[in-house]
């Protein structure tokens, strides 16, 4: 995918979100994007979160515990790449797991039932369990979901659901 594409892509994806019925919400957590993984430019659901005034969380990854850290995003905030390439938060006020509304979930693939292939280290996975379990997981793919079903393992949290460059999917 050319960088045109995955920038045009990254722009219908949050166009897409639009159309969720999540706006009433108020606490967002967003990955930021990993440029050397082609992943979704998320910048640009950023700016719709935060021009709907809505509080939006970011992550810092302890890569000994495979564990995160949840940071307010504030105009203060400064975000330095650690070693992995992952834009993080270097200090700020800290947010527990059960006081997010939503949380856009990055990935590699979905399925046509919700189940997601993401980096293999579960960070996500370990998260969404502490989250509450009314907590909205939405996947962001550039990629419609796959067919078959992804094998899962007990510890998987699946999707609720997955925007597209084309459309919304439900699960």
């Amino acid at each position: 995918m050319s960088p045109e594409q995955q920038q045009q892509w990254s722009i219908d994806i949050a166009n897409q979100c639009l159309k969720l019925d999540i706006w009433n919400l108020s606490t967002f957590h967003l990955f930021l994007t990993i440029d050397s993984l082609k992943e979704v430019q998320t910048q640009y659901l950023l700016s719709v979160l935060q021009g709907k005034d809505k509080n939006v969380v970011v992550s810092k990854s302890n890569f000994e515990d495979a564990s995160m850290q949840h940071i307010l995003l504030t105009d203060q905030t400064t975000l330095v790449l650690n070693p992995y390439g992952i834009p993080e938060p270097s200090e700020g006020i800290a947010i527990q797991e059960t006081q997010f509304d939503v949380v856009f979930v990055p990935l590699l693939c979905a399925d046509s039932h919700g189940n997601r292939v993401g980096y293999g280290k579960g960070f996500y996975d370990r998260f969404l369990e502490r989250c509450r379990p009314d907590v909205l997981c939405i996947g962001l793919s550039y990629f419609e979901p796959l067919k078959g079903i992804i094998e899962t393992n007990v510890k998987d949290v699946p999707l609720h659901v997955l925007v597209t460059p084309g459309g919304v999917v439900n699960f």
